[in-house]
C-alpha cells in the first residue's frame, strides 16, 4: 500500500457493552445518525452523534465490498483520524435471520396487545421499533 493510500485512511472502533467488536483501518464508515445517514474518512470534522437503529457499514479500502453490521443505537465519536461506535447491541447484519426476526414481531405485537400499563406498552413498543429495523436492515425494505 502507497503512503498516499495509508493517509486516506483511519483508525475505526466498534464497541458493545459486551466487547470490542472491532478495531481496524477504514477508508469509509457510514454510520445511520439520527437525523440520517453520514459518512466519514480521514480528516473529517470532529463531531459526536447520536446513532439511530440501523447499519453501519465499514469499507476497509477503497473499492472493497463493505462490512455490514446492524446496531440497535449508540453514539459516535470522529475525529479527523479516528470513529469510535459505541453501540449499545451489535450484531453482523449476515448472522440476522429474517423468519427469527419476523416470529419475534408476531411475538412482541401480541404481547403490545396485551400491554398491562404505559410501563409495558413502552417497553414493547421499542422492542418492537428495534426488531422492525433489524428486518429493514435484512430485507433492504421498510417494515411495516
Amino acid at each position: 500500500m502507497s503512503d498516499a493510500q495509508t493517509n486516506d485512511n483511519f483508525d475505526f472502533e466498534l464497541v458493545s457493552p459486551e466487547r470490542r467488536l472491532m478495531s481496524e483501518k477504514a477508508w469509509q464508515v457510514t454510520i445511520p445518525g439520527e437525523e440520517g445517514n453520514f459518512g466519514v474518512r480521514a480528516g473529517h470534522s470532529s463531531l459526536v452523534s447520536s446513532i439511530r437503529p440501523g447499519v453501519v457499514e465499514i469499507v476497509s479500502e477503497q473499492g472493497a465490498e463493505p462490512t455490514k453490521i446492524f446496531i440497535a443505537g449508540g453514539f459516535a465519536d470522529v475525529t479527523a483520524g479516528n470513529c469510535t461506535v459505541l453501540a449499545e447491541e451489535a450484531t453482523m447484519l449476515a448472522d440476522l435471520d429474517q423468519t427469527l426476526i419476523e416470529t419475534e414481531i408476531t411475538d412482541i405485537e401480541a404481547k403490545l396487545l396485551d400491554a398491562k400499563d404505559a410501563v409495558e406498552n413502552i417497553r414493547y413498543s421499542k422492542q418492537l421499533a428495534l426488531a422492525k429495523a433489524k428486518l429493514t436492515a435484512v430485507t433492504g425494505t421498510l417494515a411495516a
